[in-house]
């Protein structure tokens, strides 16, 4: 170009050419070279080509808006020493304008785009683009980028009503979110989300990058979006990333029990591990797994602690005796309302079998009388309990109701021989006891086996081993009195219990997939497959915690039920007591 000819134009003919990297802008300011322009006139030519009837400024923008107003302050006409281009080099037009202007003032986002797209649709491809000026092709590509976006958001970005956080979120939108965006954007009653909130809204939720997986991005099913603005792609759906990031959670847990460590603690998601709440403690001397989950995916596994509140028992309980200390202990998966629910519910279940074979409750009666027990003092059971709603779901149950019935049998045995009969009340009156011995001597030996079952039920003592050998030897089937409730859903707290139920109901995969989810959100994946929605069971499915015998749900933890028929299995055969059950009935 330096070869070509140069002219001196009037400055009525010129305009700025639409090739000109600053086309559009408002007027730059010229105060640095106004005042020498004013004096000399414009020294370094201008880069022109023809463009219509006149001709476009394709490098000199400054210089003719200084002549412009040399020309309005004198009233004299200028002109201006021009090199004129070939009509035809629009791609060799744009690198000129670009030269020019990037070492006058760095160019916006949007005045690169309009470079370097000029740029690519003349020919250039993005590594030569990143050669001629100097940048990376990641550089390049980030600014093409802004070539997705819909013209509505480019033109406002141009404008500077938008920031860089917020375009660069949008340009991993699709052009539908674009135009939902747009629409939110334009009105006056709605609030478009802007900067993380953008990026959070179009990845419907938080934003988690790909860096944050603990499995194989090749084996994953779905959409990964590039992010051409960050150093990792981003996860298009949050809940496929989260079934996916569930199951390798899932497997480092299996990995971290397999090194050793009996107890595994998976953190409510959101939750911080403040380092200050716990202490340091090898596995030999109860420290535990701590699996600390951010809402960004991010997962850390915190190895050998134990809460302050479990550090402080711990120093109490093993104080001078450090030689005692065995494996580290396993929390219990039961809380105490958990464990009260449950030993009165199979509590009264045994009651129910009891009072169905008086056979049965007599010999238990004759070893309560010779043994002795917590209750063998002709003392009634109570339902005793801290929570109103396990003391109404027992009285409400068909365990209740069927002691309840054949205690009005037993009541109408009595009253044919003259006794208005109130159950046990060892209130120490003779004559009332005599009353009863006189009518119990007019009643065939099955009626008194029914006054026998009636009051070994009514004196069996919740939560002890005698309450699961009853169950035991009676067969007992507990799906029969008792069926999963809202006061047993709303007192499961334990996270491992209950990703353990999903497991039994709903496979070890589903389990897995929900690992991470809150305990309301798995106990909905159970309620769900239980189709508890209409309020009651539709399942013959019964938790390990009402089994027969009970099983624990998480390995070596403590389960009062589980624990106390540990105690006694050894003393039943498990094949035939059933059946001499049946015999002693």
């Amino acid at each position: 170009m330096s070869k070509r000819p140069l002219e001196y134009l009037s400055i009525d003919e010129i305009h700025v050419s639409k090739l000109n990297m600053r086309h559009g802008r408002k007027a730059p300011n010229i105060d640095d070279i106004s005042p020498s322009v004013l004096k000399s006139g414009v020294l370094k030519p201008m880069l022109i080509r023809r463009e219509g009837e006149n001709w476009g400024v394709v490098a000199g923008r400054r210089r003719l808006f200084a002549l412009r107003r040399k020309q309005k302050e004198t009233e004299t006409l200028q002109e201006a020493p021009c090199v004129i281009m070939a009509p035809d080099d629009d791609a060799a037009a744009v690198e000129a304008s670009i030269i020019e202007n990037v070492g006058v003032e760095a160019p916006s986002e949007m005045q690169q785009y309009e470079a370097f797209a000029s740029l690519a649709r003349k020919g250039r491809d993005v590594p030569e683009i990143a050669d001629y000026f100097g940048v990376d092709d990641r550089d390049v590509k980030r600014i093409l980028a802004l070539g997705s976006l819909a013209p509505g958001i480019r033109k406002l970005y141009a404008a500077e009503e938008i920031d860089a956080s917020t375009i660069r979120a949008l340009t991993l939108a699709t052009k539908a979110q674009q135009e939902e965006w747009l629409r939110l954007y334009q009105d006056d009653e709605s609030r478009a989300p802007m900067g993380r909130q953008c990026r959070a809204w179009i990845a419907g939720g938080a934003v988690i990058t790909a860096d944050k997986a603990l499995f194989d991005l090749a084996d994953y099913k779905g959409e990964i979006a590039s992010d051409l603005f960050g150093d990792f792609g981003v996860f298009a759906s949050a809940d496929a990333f989260w079934e996916a990031q569930s199951r390798a959670i899932s497997e480092r847990i299996d990995a971290c029990r397999e090194k050793g460590w009996r107890d595994v603690t998976v953190m409510e998601r959101g939750a911080f591990f403040h380092s200050w709440d716990y202490e340091k403690r090898p596995r030999t001397k109860g420290g535990r797994v701590f699996v600390e989950i951010r809402h960004d995916g991010t997962v850390t596994f915190h190895e050998g602690y134990v809460t302050a509140a479990e550090a402080r028992k711990l120093k109490t309980a093993g104080a001078g005796d450090a030689k005692k200390a065995g494996p580290a202990p396993v929390r219990p998966e039961m809380s105490a309302p958990v464990a009260d629910y449950v030993a009165l519910h199979r509590h009264a279940a045994a009651r129910a079998e009891l009072v169905a074979r008086p056979g049965v409750a007599l010999r238990m009666m004759i070893a309560h009388a010779l043994a002795g027990s917590a209750l063998w003092q002709l003392r009634p059971h109570q339902c005793r309990t801290g929570k109103e709603a396990t003391r109404e779901s027992v009285e409400a149950s068909a365990a209740a109701a069927s002691v309840e019935e054949r205690r009005v049998a037993v009541a109408d045995l009595f009253s044919k021989h003259g006794f208005a009969f109130e159950g046990v009340d060892p209130n120490g009156d003779d004559w009332r006891l005599c009353a009863i011995f006189a009518a119990l001597m007019k009643m065939t030996g099955d009626e008194v086996e029914s006054v026998a079952a009636i009051v070994m039920a009514d004196t069996l003592d919740a939560g002890t081993a005698a309450v699961e050998a009853a169950l035991h030897v009676t067969g007992a089937k507990l799906g029969n009195w008792w069926t999963p409730d809202e006061a047993f859903f709303d007192l499961l707290r334990d996270k491992r219990a209950i990703n353990a139920m999903v497991s039994d109901i709903a496979g070890e995969t589903a389990a897995k997939a929900v690992l991470t989810d809150t305990a309301k959100a798995q106990k909905a994946v159970i309620r769900d497959r239980l189709k508890l929605s209409g309020g009651e069971a539709q399942s013959a499915w019964l938790p390990a915690w009402m089994q027969t015998p009970p099983r624990r749900l998480v390995d070596g933890a403590g389960s009062p039920p589980a624990d106390q028929w540990d105690r006694i299995a050894s003393l039943f055969e498990t094949s035939g007591a059933p059946a001499r059950a049946e015999e002693a009935a």
